[in-house]
């Protein structure tokens, strides 16, 4: 039977690597392609699949993970609160001696379902690039419906690893996350103007029982 090559593109999708790795790999010696006539590289189908668990894993993603940080509003970004955030993780990745696939912001609440960062972790995910998502805080990725997306991250062999403790909320994003809860609801209800007209009740409310120190 002859012996089966793909190029250098098609072994980094199956080996859920980027070419790059590839090449480090192979001015390493672990995985050494075969050249064409042209000087392009084929890999030996056989080689790419010894470097597979026998249950059909990947141990190339082993260590690759995606970070991802969030903050709920602009003036928090530009107080650099996101920047420090993702550094923290990157201090963290680094620490484990992890592969950073991609590092991914959002700044929107934790109950927004549109954030463009979510959404390109799911499809890293989808397409099997990484075995872990880092955050720093679970209501970080999600906060509500947390244990949905975390069910649907084992699917896909993905463990998400939280670096705090849980329970360090910050209260004043959980406020706005009422807010925005209230105001939806409402305004599926009774339309914009009652979203709006909810939401400064609730807001109204909230700070006045701030003032008393009921929210302390």
């Amino acid at each position: 039977m002859d012996e089966q090559f793909v190029s250098i593109g098609k072994a980094a999708k199956m080996l859920g690597m980027s070419i790059e790795g590839l090449r480090k790999w192979e001015r390493e010696g672990r995985l050494v392609p075969v050249r064409t006539v042209t000087n392009h590289r084929r890999y030996r189908v056989a080689d790419l699949n010894a470097l597979m668990h026998e249950d059909g894993q990947n141990p190339a993603l082993d260590t690759r993970c995606i970070l991802y940080a969030r903050v709920p509003t602009k003036k928090q970004q530009e107080a650099g609160d996101l920047d420090r955030q993702l550094g923290r993780l990157m201090a963290f990745a680094t620490e484990q001696r992890w592969i950073v696939v991609a590092a991914l912001t959002d700044v929107a609440s934790g109950l927004n379902e549109k954030r463009r960062g979510l959404h390109q972790l799911l499809g890293l995910v989808r397409e099997r690039q990484a075995s872990l998502v880092v955050v720093e805080y679970r209501d970080r990725l999600a906060r509500f419906g947390w244990g949905y997306l975390e069910t649907l991250l084992h699917a896909f062999g993905v463990r998400v690893v939280v670096i705090e403790n849980p329970g360090k909320d910050d209260q004043q994003e959980l406020v706005e996350d009422l807010i925005d809860l209230a105001t939806s609801f409402s305004a599926r209800i009774y339309g914009k103007r009652g979203g709006e007209k909810m939401a400064s009740t609730v807001r109204q409310a909230l700070d006045a029982l701030a003032q008393e120190g009921a929210l302390e």
